[in-house]
């Protein structure tokens, strides 16, 4: 495709992406205001967590080597069908029932299942578009829309949650998906993809694992990258319990802090977007570690009086998450051909996520039983040390060379 069209083709992509992303983000966290408001509970939350993560955790990197085997905007088209259709189901069933965890916990695990083939197939398609100078430009956009959703999703989900019933807020799920389906239809993209292979599934899943562990620096990044998972991801999910115990807020606290994170991460993506950064990507991957441990650490130590100094390190993290994946993506997309990314970008979910899921059993335990602020500065603490540890491996510090 020539350079004078990708942008074309990708503004297309992008429109419905931000569509489906702003209502998938609004009724995500509806979801976690209701959990959150109706139970106080980090269990619960921890619970509904492993819930939306676990299913594409497992699934993800064989739901790869059918990306790389299939044309990727059928993939899309199909995630996004059946995310539709749960939709569907679950708003019959949540409107002629009364509202249970075991509904809540298994629309999280069916979007789980949608996203377990979405996201990557999503993340593998830029390549097959982008031109390869412009590939962490792109990647700083994309975070950009990110944050905007991030912004704009739970601005609309405490306001859907305020006024409707969770069933109701399903339908943002069944529009967003709609109209991500229906800007897919109107691009072409190319297909490099082999439209055949006689090997088996599990050997095609190897190869991605081959691809990784063959090249050091690229596997020091997904081990540091996976650590950092691990430490951050259980304390993050108990954001609003850290918002309404901790500092005594409401769900307009809870949608406040949620949108402050989102303007960071807004921030962060504009500047990769519109600036070309001369700094190394790996430099700014660990960098951002340090940064994104030390807000968490501060949240967790801040006095409960000192919600405004909560806001302005939340928006800190905000910015060092954002310039950590994309810069992440970038470095991936160019170190792996792009027929392979799909299995690859589905193998670092899993890779990272599995172990998540018992640091988020074990989170939910330390805040039940002593404080959802302990969390916080023991994960940052963890980050923090994964930072300082990344920038003394050689063969992650010559990956960008």
């Amino acid at each position: 495709m020539g350079n004078q069209k990708w942008f074309n083709t990708y503004i297309y992509i992008w429109a419905g992406q931000f569509v489906s992303m702003i209502t998938s983000y609004a009724v995500q966290f509806a979801s976690v205001i209701w959990l959150s408001l109706e139970y106080q509970s980090a269990e619960i939350l921890a619970y509904a967590g492993i819930a939306g993560m676990l299913p594409q955790a497992l699934i993800g990197p064989f739901a790869g080597v059918y990306i790389d085997r299939i044309n990727r905007k059928r993939i899309m088209i199909a995630s996004d069908t059946f995310i539709a259709l749960c939709a569907i189901v679950l708003i019959f069933i949540l409107k002629s029932e009364t509202v249970n965890l075991i509904w809540m916990y298994i629309l999280l695990g069916l979007r789980s299942v949608g996203n377990a083939f979405h996201s990557p197939a999503l993340q593998a398609l830029a390549p097959l578009i982008v031109p390869p100078k412009e590939m962490l430009r792109v990647a700083g956009i994309n975070q950009l829309l990110h944050s905007i959703c991030s912004i704009g999703g739970p601005a609309l989900g405490t306001l859907a949650i305020a006024i409707l019933p969770i069933s109701d807020v399903l339908y943002l799920d069944l529009i967003g998906a709609l109209l991500a389906i229906s800007a897919l239809m109107m691009v072409i993209i190319p297909d490099t993809v082999k439209k055949t292979s006689d090997r088996s599934i599990s050997a095609e899943f190897l190869d991605g694992l081959h691809i990784v562990s063959k090249n050091q620096g690229l596997s020091s990044l997904f081990l540091f990258a996976m650590a950092i998972t691990f430490v951050i991801m259980p304390s993050a999910i108990m954001f609003p319990l850290l918002t309404t115990g901790h500092y005594g807020g409401g769900k307009w606290e809870m949608g406040l802090i949620e949108i402050v994170w989102g303007g960071g991460m807004l921030i962060g993506g504009a500047v990769l977007g519109i600036y070309k950064i001369g700094i190394s990507k790996v430099v700014l991957v660990n960098f951002m570690y340090i940064l994104l441990g030390l807000t968490f650490l501060l949240s967790g130590v801040f006095p409960n009086e000192w919600f405004i100094g909560f806001i302005l390190v939340t928006a800190i993290g905000g910015v060092s998450l954002s310039v950590f994946y994309a810069c992440f993506t970038a470095i991936v997309q160019i170190a792996v051909k792009p027929e392979m990314l799909g299995r690859v970008f589905s193998l670092y979910y899993s890779l990272a996520v599995l172990p998540s899921i018992i640091g988020l059993l074990l989170t939910g335990l330390i805040a039940e039983n002593s404080s959802v602020n302990s969390t916080f500065i023991i994960s940052g603490c963890l980050a923090i040390a994964v930072g300082l540890l990344s920038f003394c491996s050689p063969t992650l510090m010559q990956l960008d060379k």
